[in-house]
């Protein structure tokens, strides 16, 4: 695999972990900010709101753009939004820096997902993705629980700055490691025009894939954004124990990947028909067995294995019915991880603010599972077809 890719995967990584360190961090931005956990829980959804926006609309505002360029600045956008969070004590600018710095992020991804495939032959763009997607897991295994542990040791506006500080060695990674392959190859031949790439969104295949990614990935959102009050509270574990589940989970979701990657371009039909269901059974399972913390953490690493498992593969059937559109297709996928990304956390808000408890986020991940199982089982084979994965 081309280094690169590598680099991308660095930005990716420093960018997840600003993404998911809120999950450790929101009771104690709650309580200096005085807002309510669910409310704080909209941080997420605020940030996976202005990805999803951002994803479309900075793709293709900077579609004639040298990739470089592009990447460079959101990184930058990126690190003065976390500037501005870790000064402010209001929770409505709180909410709006996350936005920014999710236009940036979104941006960011979804030039780095379509400079991934161009990258590659045309059949490996699973294992692209994959290597993509490390950053992001390996963002929960290390960058999450050490962020957690910062801001509960020095303060959560801490590990905003420590955020910031990070941008600036992704920035050199990306600038050295994307010189000069992603601006040649995307030079190397025209683009189709705007039209014609948004025309692909009408498609079938590309509609079905972006609507399960963002229903499994709602799901996995609902409840990473909660799992904190869920280990500290149902199970009764101490508070560092909310780093030790994020790790696990963020191992599961590293193997995940990696195992998805191998799988998807060839076999996803495989992943579907035995990833979905044992899905959608941990999640109800987690629902008996949360208040047990030896059960809640295996559960806890076998979700982040088949979350991510099942979600990225869902994500390269996006890349792969989108082939046609080569400078949107990454804002698509980028679009699709994010509206399940920011419709999760809001169910799950939503569930906790009705009264249901604080295992409500994982009755949401249940029936978003479910939907998705059933919406797979009426499509078919349409999904994991070959055509989609020769285009």
């Amino acid at each position: 695999m081309p280094f690169a890719l590598y680099m991308l995967a660095l930005a990716v990584f420093v960018m997840g972990t600003s993404e998911f360190m809120l999950v450790g961090l929101l009771p104690a931005i709650a309580t200096e900010i005085d807002v309510s956990v669910g409310a704080a829980g909209l941080l997420t959804s605020a940030f996976a709101v202005g990805m999803v926006i951002g994803a479309p609309v900075m793709a293709a505002f900077a579609r004639r753009w040298p990739p470089r360029f592009t990447l460079v600045i959101c990184l930058l956008v990126f690190a003065g939004g976390h500037v501005i969070g870790a000064m402010t004590s209001v929770f409505s600018l709180l909410l709006i820096t996350r936005a920014l710095s999710a236009l940036a992020n979104a941006g960011f991804l979804a030039v780095a997902l379509s400079t991934a495939t161009t990258l590659v032959p045309a059949n490996r763009k699973g294992r692209a993705l994959s290597i993509l997607l490390a950053g992001t897991t390996i963002a929960t295994v290390a960058g999450v629980p050490a962020g957690s542990l910062l801001g509960t040791a020095l303060g959560w506006r801490t590990t905003f700055w420590a955020i910031a500080i990070l941008c600036l060695p992704a920035v050199f990674g990306v600038i050295r490691g994307t010189g000069n392959s992603a601006d040649q190859t995307e030079s190397s031949s025209p683009s189709p025009s705007l039209r014609a790439e948004l025309g692909q969104l009408a498609e079938p295949r590309l509609i079905l894939a972006m609507v399960l990614g963002a229903l499994i990935n709602g799901g996995t959102f609902a409840v990473f954004t909660f799992l904190a009050p869920v280990v500290t509270e149902t199970a009764g574990l101490a508070e560092v124990w909310v780093s030790i589940a994020l790790v696990l989970f963020g191992i599961g979701s590293f193997l995940g990947v990696a195992t998805a990657g191998r799988l998807s371009d060839q076999r996803p039909g495989l992943v579907f028909a035995v990833g979905g269901p044992l899905l959608l059974t941990g999640w109800i399972v987690l629902t008996v067995l949360a208040s047990h913390p030896v059960a809640l953490l295996v559960l806890v690493l076998a979700q982040g294995f088949l979350s991510f498992g099942v979600g990225s593969t869902l994500i390269t059937r996006v890349l792969y019915a989108a082939s046609r559109a080569p400078t949107m297709s990454g804002s698509y996928a980028t679009a699709a991880l994010n509206i399940g990304a920011a419709a999760g956390p809001v169910l799950g808000a939503f569930g906790l603010a009705s009264g249901l408890g604080l295992l409500a986020p994982v009755w949401v991940a249940s029936a978003l599972t479910a939907l998705a199982l059933v919406v797979m089982l009426l499509s078919g084979r349409t999904l994991a077809s070959p055509v989609t994965m020769g285009e």
